[in-house]
């Protein structure tokens, strides 16, 4: 495995580093924000790129169902697709998996969907995973997994979802082996293993020996931030931060982007983060200010308010002196245009927080 990634200790855990991909440098830590259908929803490429944004994430399972990688391939590859020169990431489908237990049945050999919106019945399987995120063109992909909440039902399952995780991840890999033989390797995408566990601290330590023994590129930590506390969330952030090797690889940690744990992430040496968090606050009418407060931008208190959402921000909703006052009232009014604007503040806030602990490298 060849050294992808560079880092430097700025804390106990925490760092900061350069992670190399065929697209370009990635600085870290850094925030992701979540381009499901090769979109950041009601952003154009130019208003996330002004936030700071170094890499897009999309989904595997959505652009599968449309408008279908060979779809994409024929339009250039998700690049071309997405309208995005910089470094793109693709999920692997298994986050599917959790959040949409009721229409899904999971057998040893993959996944099966049912389509809500057709009846189609939909499968996946590692292999599968595995070969539509090549054929999208992602530069970073993830090894299929078996993902289970942390609710109550959910910790039932927690050591089967396990087992059944690292099985997938050795068929994962073995499919990525095959389709990049022939490829040098600055060609080729970087694959994610993926840690589970649950809550289970001795299920977590030996997931991540597993994946850390394991020829990938990138170490992802997944099943977390569903349907546990944010105290048992940094708990077990806490606990994994101990037990990363001093391989070069980085630290993905699946689904979250609030600030506080986005904070508490990389005080633990995570990395990366993706999360749809940002955009779907702002166009709910919620956005971050200053010490990762949130305030709802729809309150009546904000009618008559000719203040920016954040005066210490530099987003372009902030410089450009949008007030809350005018917000509320877009926002009252229908008009897309208010959650587009505290989508580029939401974003612009989470990218800030990781520029400040990259400062050290």
């Amino acid at each position: 495995m060849s050294s992808i990634f560079s880092s430097k200790s700025t804390g106990k855990h925490s760092r900061s580093g350069v992670l190399v991909t065929r697209a370009g440098k990635v600085l870290t830590p850094t925030f992701m924000p979540d381009g499901t259908r090769g979109a950041v929803k009601s952003l154009t490429p130019e208003q996330v790129e002004s936030t700071g944004v170094q890499v897009v994430l999309a989904n595997t399972y959505h652009l599968h169902l449309a408008p279908g990688e060979d779809t994409v391939a024929a339009l250039g590859g998700l690049h071309a697709f997405a309208n995005r020169k910089g470094p793109m990431l693709t999920d692997s489908g298994g986050f599917q998996v959790f959040s949409l237990a009721k229409i899904r049945t999971i057998t040893e050999e993959g996944v099966t969907f049912k389509d809500p919106k057709t009846g189609d019945m939909v499968f996946l399987s590692p292999e599968i995973s595995i070969q539509i995120q090549m054929k999208l063109g992602a530069d970073m992909i993830v090894a299929f997994d078996d993902v289970t909440a942390l609710d109550d039902k959910g910790r039932d399952r927690t050591l089967e979802a396990f087992e059944r995780t690292h099985r997938w991840l050795e068929r994962s890999l073995a499919e990525y082996e095959r389709l990049t033989k022939d490829m040098k390797q600055s060609d080729k995408p970087i694959l994610f293993g993926v840690v589970q566990g649950g809550l289970d601290k001795e299920l977590r330590k030996k997931s991540l020996e597993i994946v850390q023994s394991l020829p990938v590129g990138g170490i992802a930590i997944g099943g977390l931030s569903v349907g546990e506390t944010r105290a048992e969330m940094h708990e077990m952030l806490e606990y994994l931060a101990g037990h990363y090797d001093d391989s070069p690889r980085p630290r993905f940690l699946l689904g979250v982007g609030d600030p506080i744990d986005v904070r508490k992430g990389i005080e633990y040496g995570i990395d990366m983060f993706d999360c749809v968090l940002p955009t779907r606050n702002a166009r709910h009418g919620t956005a971050w200010v200053a010490g990762d407060k949130k305030i709802h931008i729809t309150n009546e208190r904000f009618t008559e308010d000719t203040e920016v959402i954040d005066p210490g921000c530099d987003c372009y909703a902030c410089a450009k002196g949008f007030s809350k006052g005018f917000l509320r009232h877009q926002f009252k009014v229908g008009e897309p245009l208010a959650g587009t604007l505290v989508s580029i503040h939401n974003i612009r806030y989470l990218e800030r927080l990781c520029e400040e602990s990259r400062a050290a490298f």
